[in-house]
């Protein structure tokens, strides 16, 4: 599992490059949008492969609602606050995502509690984050919120997936919830976004990677990580995805690196290594 965690970070990170570059050539929520939809594709053509059925009248109104909240929600709320505040605190409030799973676990998942390990395992990988992602604040309040809001109704799509749609088909769900994110984003973009579309090889490029790597692959990835995981073991390695995004930058954007941003990645490293060594990792054999 912590081989595969560690693939999901490394995808989910570098994808933070592939964005920015990706939002210089299309409308940031219509590059989402072609994103998602590439995605399903991809994954509509696994299902057939797979001969996996179509989803039950049951299971179908849950992957509607992760695909509102995971996926179309999810990314208007952050294209949005970027528009009024910096990447770096926006990185952090969606990605305080795993305080808000493992509260709603705590009450809603039997078996789940949030111990005081746990707890602060989450906050000191959230605090680093802070340091690491070079956060300055000021201008308006509701831009933070609106950040803020991205990370609880992905925190919502996953307890809804680890209470509602346990023992479904991760494929199937991610398929289906992708689509319907897709098709929003799409509604959003024509409804409210201007500006030119630059197509290029290196626009397709960022598509299939963001498409078929970042989106298709991980998704499923995650989606069985979260069938298998406490929620909030799961979630807290997710930190890591800004940390190796960070990194990317550095490595490829030639964006800044400084010490109070190294003793930020060393704190959400140390974070992660708490909540994950707190007891032993429960993997459920329901799948």
């Amino acid at each position: 599992m912590n081989g595969m965690i560690l693939f999901l970070c490394i995808i989910w990170g570098f994808n933070f490059v592939i964005m920015k570059m990706g939002n210089d050539v299309f409308p940031p929520v219509l590059f989402a949008a072609y994103r998602f939809l590439f995605g399903a594709i991809v994954l509509f053509g696994l299902t057939r492969f797979k001969r996996i059925p179509l989803p039950g009248k049951r299971e179908l109104k849950w992957y509607i609602v992760c695909g509102l909240l995971q996926t179309t929600y999810f990314n208007i709320a952050i294209q949005i606050s970027l528009n009024y505040i910096n990447a770096g605190l926006t990185s952090v409030l969606t990605y305080s995502m795993p305080l808000f799973l493992s509260l709603m676990a705590h009450y809603f998942i039997p078996g789940e509690k949030l111990t005081a390990s746990k707890t602060g395992g989450i906050l000191i990988g959230i605090l680093g984050l802070f340091l690491a992602m070079d956060i300055h604040f000021g201008g308006t309040i509701w831009a933070p919120i609106l950040a803020l809001s991205s990370a609880i109704t992905w925190a919502l799509s996953s307890l809804i997936f680890k209470t509602k749609l346990q023992g479904c088909d991760t494929v199937q769900f991610t398929t289906w919830q992708m689509a319907v994110g897709a098709i929003g984003l799409f509604l959003y973009s024509v409804s409210f976004e201007h500006g030119p579309s630059h197509w290029s090889l290196m626009a397709v490029v960022y598509l299939l990677y963001s498409g078929i790597l970042a989106s298709a692959l991980a998704f499923v990835i995650w989606s069985h990580l979260l069938s298998k995981m406490e929620a909030s073991k799961a979630s807290i390695s997710l930190l890591m995805v800004p940390v190796i995004g960070t990194l990317s930058g550095f490595l490829f954007l030639k964006e800044s690196l400084n010490s109070i941003t190294l003793v930020g990645i060393a704190l959400v490293l140390s974070g992660v290594w708490l909540v994950n060594h707190t007891g032993s990792t429960r993997i459920s054999n329901s799948y």
